[in-house]
């Protein structure tokens, strides 16, 4: 019970300091999110949690919050800078891979505290090679399909009140093929057909909810406008 009621408020507080970083930094937050949900997200995701008997992992929220950070960049900046908070995204999550697997290699200290740091960040950041290019692939080509598919929406669904439909379109579509990306490279044929349809299954549904719940935030982020950004040319009043 205590997973289940607390992990909904650790889903609100993502959305809450995502809205913050969005309002004090403006499109900059946007990219500063992105690159540390990228992050967080994949080392979260060794912690595996209960709800009511359905092993779960973390790092689901907070990879969730990366579609609404792209949506939003969408959404009021335009294709281009959406498709620049991916590559940024990509890179961070490349580049602190790297560095980290270049960070376990040196030789530890023999004091007590030194040998227990190596084994955590080894825990942490030694990724097997399946599970970082399952991560690394499902972002590249979900990330983009999602800004693809959006701003194609945009064109169908143009409307303010529609809003809702871009968002949870896109990323219904965009958020199955990551997982789908995910879980056929990192499980696929390490565990039996069963069992890895049933993580498939569940890791979608998460997402999925993630995504429904964050649609409140998108709308209240797309209200936000910053005089020093004209936003595709359009008056910021617009958006409202």
């Amino acid at each position: 019970m205590f997973n289940l009621w607390f992990g909904a408020l650790f889903m609100l507080v993502h959305f809450a300091l995502f809205l913050l970083g969005y309002r004090l930094f403006g499109k900059v937050g946007v990219y500063a999110w992105i690159g540390m949900a990228t992050v967080l997200a994949n080392i979260q995701v060794v912690k595996t949690i209960d709800i009511y008997g359905i092993v779960l992992t973390l790092g689901n929220t907070m990879y969730g919050t990366i579609y609404l950070a792209s949506d939003l960049l969408n959404e009021k900046y335009g294709r281009k800078e959406a498709k620049k908070g991916v590559w940024f995204g990509f890179f961070t999550l490349l580049v602190s891979t790297f560095i980290m697997q270049l960070a376990l290699l040196f030789e530890p200290h023999d004091a007590e505290f030194s040998l227990a740091a190596q084994g955590a960040m080894e825990t942490l950041f030694g990724l097997m090679p399946r599970i970082a290019a399952g991560s690394l692939c499902a972002y590249f080509i979900s990330q983009f399909l999602d800004v693809r598919i959006y701003s194609l929406l945009k064109r169908l669904c143009p409307k303010p009140n529609q809003l809702w439909i871009r968002n949870n379109g896109s990323t219904a579509v965009s958020q199955l093929v990551d997982t789908l990306v995910f879980t056929s490279i990192a499980f696929l044929g390490e565990y039996d057909m069963p069992t890895w349809l049933s993580v498939f299954v569940t890791t979608y549904v998460v997402k999925f909810i993630v995504s429904v719940c964050s649609t409140p935030f998108l709308y209240a982020a797309r209200s936000i406008t910053f005089k020093e950004e004209p936003l595709n040319g359009k008056d910021p009043s617009a958006l409202k």
